[in-house]
């Protein structure tokens, strides 16, 4: 029998208890991450903890009927499926029923309510000039919104108690009556840019960068009337008069709006739109260590987005509060109003202020997944339950359970001694996935659904599978009439080369499901490919290392019959010898011999 190869091999077949004393720091390293992080069980799919279901109808804007098609609706559909994955609701489903409803069904968790809030806001993102702003009432009960602004390039010019006391140098002030107040929107409508410290109103500017022209003429006249009324009669204090602000206006319209600040309502006169969402290419919210700022969101614009944020910026900073500042509006709500000091020309912006990370988080998913191809509806809310889930849980379980006293039933019977290693690597690999799920739900908002249990039943098979491979192989050299020992590394390569095709073919499979697939499949690839790669790194660091361990053992080495390995009654042949050939004599060959 040739002698097992030397150098690196021969090293590892010396030491197994290297790999074991590996994959034991790796079990013990995670377990510990999993009770630090606090998350000691999976995070539940909405199957299985219940949540919210949301269905939106898309509705049509006048004259705009075509735009209802496969396309707005699917992209629609991948922006709302960002943008609650953006709040970290794991497992959301987000897909088209029709031609023109989305169903958005979200687990229940932290952030579930302000998952619907923000799924339910669907209209178009903008950037407008606020050409006026004064105090409109105070609410109370209204949850404070942060009003930021670009540190570094931009700035918050007063305290927070400033701002909920008055508006700062604004052009109408909250003690002005309304014919003053007409005056004030009328000089900030017809205003043009001025170099700093003119306390006059800056124009609003095209998206392209140009000045936008001065009113004039009747119709212009009539519009400017009609807008100051409607600034003048707005109070933002009543949800009704909220609601029906900017109604029916158009981007290039200027339109009045609210905004809440530090729970007190404000409302403001608004240029043009001069930066869509789409000119958006990212946002995050950032925690900033470096100054006293706390949270902070970045946005960075795409180079179309870059031009117009520069331009905008650039006239907004040359002119006194509040026509330096820029209203950040969704579905006609003030949701930031960010001071300017300077233009920002680098295509990025830090927009800073008192802001909680929550509030940080919830404007970098708006600036992010804030501009969708149609206006939606919502036409229901329910809740789901997790009694249908939790049975059909609970009836998985047992067939899994099942399934898996079976499978141990099986190695008992037909590899006795062997079972032991086999099954101390399901334990192993069992551990594994348990912990690994578990910190995948806090990591990357994995949850765990009824399809991916029912992966993870798949997997078991899978991981046994591997076993019985290993110990068949094993077993063919012990028929040839090998010693366990050597037996045991001569099996190896054949069984490893069978193993990693057989784990390769299981993840390919996982991996173009988990790639055309959406919604709970997903959860079923995942969970697949997940314990497909936990199998190649059980076998390879547990399984084969205890085998060439258990090998030097004299109950497996000598071959016990309830070890499994029983030459006898394998039917092996007799022990292979080395032979050597006879050594002829020296001298001279006799011809009869010859």
């Amino acid at each position: 029998m040739p002698a097992p190869r030397k150098g690196r091999s021969a090293s590892a077949q010396s030491k197994p208890g290297r790999s074991l004393a590996l994959i034991l720091i790796a079990i013990v390293a995670l377990t510990g991450g999993m009770f630090a992080s606090g998350h000691t069980t999976p995070r539940l799919g909405i199957d299985l903890a219940g949540g919210t279901s949301i269905t939106l109808r898309a509705v049509p804007e006048a004259g705009q009927e075509s735009a209802i098609n496969k396309t707005n609706m699917d992209t629609a559909v991948s922006i709302m499926e960002r943008r609650v994955n953006g709040l970290g609701v794991s497992e959301s489903e987000v897909q088209t029923q029709g031609d023109d409803n989305i169903i958005v069904n979200i687990p229940k968790g932290t952030n579930s309510e302000q998952a619907r809030e923000q799924v339910g806001t669907t209209a178009k993102l903008y950037f407008r000039p606020v050409l006026a702003t004064e105090i409109s009432g105070a609410d109370p009960a209204a949850s404070p919104s942060a009003s930021a602004s670009p540190s570094a390039a931009a700035s918050d010019k007063a305290t927070d108690g400033e701002k909920a006391s008055a508006s700062p140098s604004a052009s109408v002030s909250p003690s002005a009556s309304a014919t003053t107040q007409g005056r004030a929107v009328t000089d900030a409508l017809k205003a043009e840019p001025t170099p700093s410290g003119s306390g006059s109103a800056s124009a609003s500017s095209s998206p392209g960068g140009s000045a936008s022209p001065s009113p004039s003429g009747s119709a212009a006249g009539d519009a400017d009337s009609r807008l100051q009324a409607a600034y003048a009669a707005l109070d933002c204090a009543d949800p009704a008069a909220r609601a029906k602000a900017g109604d029916g206006s158009k981007p290039s319209d200027p339109i009045v709006a609210c905004g809440n600040s530090q729970g007190q309502w404000q409302k403001y006169l608004l240029g043009p739109a001069e930066v869509d969402g789409t000119d958006v290419d990212e946002a995050q919210a950032v925690f900033n260590t470096q100054t006293a700022a706390g949270w902070t969101v970045t946005m960075d614009f795409t180079d179309g987005g870059a031009k117009k944020f520069a331009s905008i910026t650039g006239k907004l900073a040359q002119n006194q509060s509040p026509q330096n500042q820029f209203a950040i509006v969704l579905d006609n709500d003030v949701v930031s109003s960010p001071y300017v000091n300077e233009a920002l020309t680098g295509g990025n912006a830090e927009i800073s202020g008192s802001f909680t990370q929550e509030e940080a988080q919830s404007l970098a998913n708006m600036l992010s997944y804030g501009a969708l191809p149609l206006t939606f509806k919502e036409d229901s809310v329910t809740t789901v339950t997790a009694a249908l889930g939790g049975d059909q849980l609970r009836a998985g379980l047992i067939a899994g359970a099942i399934g898996l006293a079976l499978v141990v039933l099986y190695l008992l019977v037909y590899y006795r001694g062997l079972s032991f290693i086999a099954i101390a690597s399901l334990l192993v690999s069992a551990a594994l996935t348990y912990v690994i799920m578990s910190l995948l739900g806090p990591a990357i908002g994995f949850a765990l659904n009824l399809p991916a249990v029912c992966g993870a039943i798949v997997a078991i098979g899978i991981t046994a599978d591997s076993f019985i491979v290993y110990f068949e192989r094993v077993r063919d050299e012990i028929r040839e009439g090998r010693s366990l020992r050597p037996a045991v590394e001569r099996a190896w390569p054949r069984a490893r080369r069978t193993i990693l095709v057989s784990d390769f073919v299981s993840f390919l499979a996982a991996a173009v499901l988990f790639i055309v697939t959406v919604g709970k499949v997903q959860g079923f690839a995942f969970t697949l490919g997940l314990t497909t790669l936990l199998d190649v790194v059980v076998v390879f660091l547990f399984t084969k290392p205890l085998l060439t361990l258990m090998a030097r053992r004299k109950f497996f080495a000598s071959g016990h019959k309830w070890s499994g390995l029983d030459p006898k009654s394998l039917g092996a042949k007799p022990p292979l010898r080395r032979t050597r050939r006879p050594v002829r004599p020296a001298g001279p060959v006799d011809p009869k011999e010859a």
